[in-house]
């Protein structure tokens, strides 16, 4: 097996062990400390000191890892990739049982984020996220990863024979026909609380100690690597997790230099990102000036230290799809494994000017990596992504990118073997350089 495929590999075990935000932060916090990092907690005096290894984690879904450069921090500034660990999908509302026909047992939920609906119909889901239990201060309650790990529901199609005009398009409703069935029921099955009884029993604890819950549906299955010549990655949440592997590899396995390299792995992108742990948010400035006072720098370091820093600004990007040619602009056509997709956007939903677009040019070529521009038909809207948001928080160049994929935001993306690794050998080349 290539390095290539080994290192697409790594990705679906990563993103396969990582079935919500919450597991992508406690997977990513158990690979830096097994790597040296140190965590520090917000609540506590910070003591840092040049070529460190830290981390911080908020909420439990976003972190930022740092290594503390050897130069003069207000100087030589920071080097930043950021990514984000959320991924469309639904979550659990609370009291969530449904009973049809008194036979079936349905879960009430509601979308997160901007799923392709139809793509979860006839899969086998199941449930991850975070239970949050009582706790010996009101203040500080306990919190615990769950993750179910089986098939444990689906949402069922219609058939055909009862929607005849299914394959003219069919709109989805979000309250009633994207709902899981989990179970039939008869009169000995415990319909009430069903669903915090299967969690007291899968995490060992009592129903009366459980508070609350952030639970959401994941596609059971996992990634694959297909294609005649093993050139594709067939997984979910590619959209970012792609990118936040990629990013965690390259920090670790770069030298320490003299600018401070960070890596920030936000959270709820997919839904605007205006939360305490979103790019929205003043997080990522909040860690950066703390960076610079507990090396005994004041405020205006910290200032210099924000002009003479650089972000990247990494998410996935649309590439042609060989069946929708005619929706990609006619001039920039990003392909799967044609290398990491510069995006730019006239009306600033990326970050990207002709210098940062420069930059990570430049650093491709160093790193020996193909790379490609994306640009958004004139006449179609896209998407955002972190890179402008971060922007309201931190005023430094950035550039967005992200490597190419088919079927985005659908419970299955399709992504390249090839640009995976690409994009990781330009991260690596970024932070050494």
């Amino acid at each position: 097996m290539t390095r290539k495929l080994e290192f697409a590999q790594e990705l679906i075990d990563f993103i396969d062990n990582s079935p919500s935000a919450f597991h992508v932060v406690e997977n990513v916090k158990k690979e830096l400390i097994e790597n040296g990092f140190v965590e520090l907690e917000p609540s506590e005096n910070w003591k840092i000191e040049k070529s460190g290894k830290y981390f911080v984690t908020k909420n439990g879904s976003a972190l930022i890892a740092f290594v503390v450069g050897k130069g003069d921090i207000e100087s030589e500034g920071f080097k930043l990739i950021g990514a984000h660990t959320d991924s469309p999908t639904f979550k659990i509302k609370p009291n969530p049982e449904m009973v049809e026909e008194n036979a079936f047992l349905r879960l009430n939920t509601e979308v997160y984020g901007g799923p392709i609906l139809n793509t979860w119909l006839d899969r086998p889901l199941s449930l991850a996220g975070r239970v949050t239990l009582k706790g010996e201060d009101i203040f500080n309650p306990k919190s615990y990863l769950i993750d179910m790990d089986k098939p444990l529901m689906v949402i069922p199609n219609l058939a055909i024979h009862m929607n005849r005009k299914v394959n003219e398009g069919i709109k989805l409703n979000t309250q009633n026909e994207t709902l899981p069935l989990v179970s039939m029921i008869n009169e000995e099955f415990e319909k009430d609380d069903f669903l915090i009884g299967e969690i007291a029993k899968e995490l060992d604890v009592n129903v009366e100690d459980i508070l609350d819950f952030d639970l959401f549906l994941y596609e059971h299955e996992k990634g694959k690597i297909v294609g005649l010549n093993n050139e594709f990655i067939s997984c979910g949440k590619l959209d970012d997790l792609a990118m936040v592997h990629a990013g965690i590899k390259g920090l670790l396995d770069s030298k320490v230099n003299n600018k401070t390299n960070v890596m920030v792995l936000f959270d709820n992108e997919e839904v605007g990102s205006t939360t305490k742990q979103g790019a929205a948010s003043p997080m990522l400035r909040t860690v950066l000036e703390r960076i610079c006072l507990s090396l005994g720098k004041n405020r205006e370091d910290f200032y210099r230290s924000l002009s003479n820093s650089f972000l990247i600004s990494s998410d996935m990007a649309h590439g042609v799809h060989p069946n929708y040619k005619q929706k990609q602009d006619p001039t920039s056509r990003p392909v799967i494994n044609g290398g990491p997709a510069i995006k730019l956007s006239a009306n600033q939903a990326y970050t990207t000017d002709s210098i940062s677009s420069a930059i990570y040019e430049s650093i491709c070529k160093l790193a020996e990596v193909p790379f490609q521009k994306f640009v958004n038909r004139s006449d179609e809207r896209g998407g955002s992504t972190i890179g402008p948001i971060s922007s309201t928080q931190l005023d430094i160049p950035s550039v967005d990118i992200g490597n190419p994929i088919l079927s985005m935001h659908s419970v299955r993306e399709l992504g390249g073997v090839d640009d995976h690794y690409y994009v990781y050998k330009s991260f690596v080349q970024y932070y050494n350089y």
